[in-house]
């Protein structure tokens, strides 16, 4: 049976959800979906496009419909889909966070939040850096939790599940400081 573009992205998300980041490789991927490694090189050109379209479909997996309300509610809202897509996989807050950085993909989370971000009258450069500064919060932040709860179900910490997350606090905080700034005229290398 011929696979598809789709049926490799597939495989590739059910090995990353059972064997993690470090297990999914050509090889690996090619024998359970019954094919030479080489045959996967037709749909993806490199292991870095791949996880590319992995990442993307990840997030595509955990989309919902765009958020409403004030530009504060709907970063907000933007920022905590984004947390649970990659929460939702192992080791995809890594994948997504790397694909972003290499910039092969990923791409989807930060358009909207800079739309959202656009929404509170700030400028262009600022709009930029809040979005940046947003994501590297919400990308650190799920790889700090996602690496802790991994640990902790592989017996390498006595640390159990944290009971409470501060992400939606820490969100606030990065928005609480765009909406300063805006009030303050808005520039994005301005000092408090």
């Amino acid at each position: 049976m011929r696979n598809h573009r789709v049926d490799v992205v597939d495989q590739a998300l059910r090995v990353l959800d059972a064997h993690g980041l470090a297990d999914l490789t050509m090889r690996r991927l090619g024998k359970e979906l019954g094919v030479q490694p080489s045959a996967l090189y037709h749909h993806f050109p490199s292991k870095q496009l791949l996880l590319a379209a992995v990442a993307d479909e990840l997030l595509v997996r955990g989309a919902r419909p765009a958020p409403v309300g004030t530009w504060e509610q709907r970063v907000l809202a933007l920022c905590v889909e984004l947390r649970d897509a990659m929460l939702a996989y192992r080791d995809g807050a890594e994948v997504v966070a790397t694909v972003h950085a290499f910039g092969l993909g990923a791409q989807a989370s930060e358009h909207a939040l800079a739309e959202a971000v656009a929404g509170s009258g700030a400028p262009d450069d600022l709009v930029r850096a809040a979005t940046r500064t947003l994501l590297h919060l919400v990308f650190g932040h799920t790889m700090d939790e996602q690496t802790h709860l991994q640990a902790g179900s592989a017996g390498a910490i006595e640390d159990g599940p944290r009971e409470r997350s501060d992400f939606t606090v820490g969100v606030g905080l990065v928005v609480d400081g765009i909406r300063a700034r805006v009030g303050a005229g808005g520039a994005a290398d301005a000092q408090p």
